[in-house]
């Protein structure tokens, strides 16, 4: 399936949005993983000590770093600090579409692939409250999207999210979340 979604994130033409001013520049890595033929993705619960997005279900990532070279090395850089996996355990198969959050940020996510399973995780207690390891196949469940109602600026919205056991993954993670199930049902066999 590797190769398969890496030949799909290549045919695949990312939207990319330029840094504005006032727009901080980060990038997320979506890490997947192979365990027992089932491909996984992880995900973290964010603590209540973090300056942006407080207890909410992210990928691994955050704002570039003026010394960052580029942003994939902002994504495994803020992956390493996150959750403890080297650059060099990552096989970077591709990109999706930019994305801008409500707390200013121009967020470009990274498709990861894990080059080894199990992984001995070691995560910033002060950033990561846990890890979720989700698996595809659930997350393409029908009954697992699931409508997100949000009010903003007094007119309603309905915004994908996704369950997982007691946890929403929804906002702009839902949406790159979103963004990656497109690519990878193009990519499947």
């Amino acid at each position: 399936m590797k190769d398969s979604l890496r030949r799909a994130l290549e045919a695949y033409e990312p939207q990319v949005i330029e840094v504005d001013p006032g727009k901080m520049a980060a990038a997320v890595l979506v890490l997947i993983y192979d365990h027992a033929g089932e491909q996984h993705i992880v995900f973290q619960k964010r603590t209540d000590r973090v300056q942006d997005h407080k207890g909410q279900i992210s990928f691994p990532g955050g704002g570039r770093d003026p010394g960052d070279p580029d942003l994939v090395f902002t994504a495994l850089r803020e992956t390493h600090e996150e959750i403890g996996v080297l650059p060099g355990h990552v096989e970077i198969l591709g990109r999706l579409d930019d994305m801008v959050t409500v707390s200013n940020f121009r967020v470009t996510p990274f498709v990861g692939w894990l080059q080894q399973y199990p992984y001995d995780w070691r995560f910033s207690d002060d950033e990561v409250a846990y890890l979720l390891e989700v698996p595809i196949p659930h997350l393409l469940q029908p009954a697992t999207l699931i409508p997100d109602r949000r009010l903003v600026n007094g007119r309603e919205y309905v915004f994908p999210s996704y369950q997982w056991q007691e946890d929403l993954i929804w906002g702009a993670t839902a949406r790159m979340l979103t963004n990656f199930l497109d690519v990878w049902n193009s990519a499947a066999p």
